[in-house]
């Protein structure tokens, strides 16, 4: 089961806030897209990323506690027991926090995997943040593949555009817009 705090309150596993905390559909949703269904077990540097040493499905130091050190081997186990707890604790509840009010659980778990991608604070302060804190859901999902021209964002690494991280957000859109329309 994964902890994490809300206020002064623990959360084990479960529902806060009216949404389900790293439901199936978002952790399953995450390892399609972090490493296409198989886990890398052993610990790598990111290109993408800039060399940052990554494991799983996408725990890096930003999200988890648990030192991460390139060539370590970590075993299946492990790594669903850390990813849970990274994404309740470090992602989804400093999550719920900064939007203010419960979206749908599509929303939520878009914003989620957004969240895992960048970091909860670049979510939080994005513009697909700012609509679903007013309760704009369908233009929330729109804001997270392009901006309101229509411009691809969130789809850079090293300063030059990747189709691959533009069909993830797109993905988050058709995701966040699940229980929208």
């Amino acid at each position: 089961m994964s902890r994490g705090q809300v206020g002064t309150k623990t959360v084990v596993g479960g529902t806060v806030a009216g949404v389900v905390l790293a439901s199936a559909v978002l952790m399953g949703f995450v390892q399609k897209w972090e490493s296409g269904g198989t886990r890398g077990l052993t610990v790598y540097a990111d290109r993408l990323a800039g060399g940052l040493p990554t494991v799983c499905d996408g725990l890096t130091k930003h999200v988890t506690d648990t030192p991460i050190i390139v060539g370590d081997v970590w075993t299946d186990e492990q790594c669903e027991a850390e990813e849970r707890a990274a994404m309740v604790k470090h992602v989804q509840l400093p999550l719920i926090n900064c939007l203010g009010r419960t979206p749908p659980q599509s929303v939520f778990d878009a914003l989620s995997s957004h969240a895992w991608n960048f970091g909860v604070n670049k979510t939080c302060g994005s513009v697909a943040a700012q609509y679903a804190r007013r309760g704009d859901y369908e233009t929330a999902c729109e804001r997270i593949p392009r901006n309101a021209a229509g411009k691809p964002v969130w789809s850079s690494a090293g300063g030059k555009f990747v189709r691959g991280l533009f069909n993830r957000r797109l993905d988050e859109r058709k995701l966040c817009l699940r229980d929208v329309q």
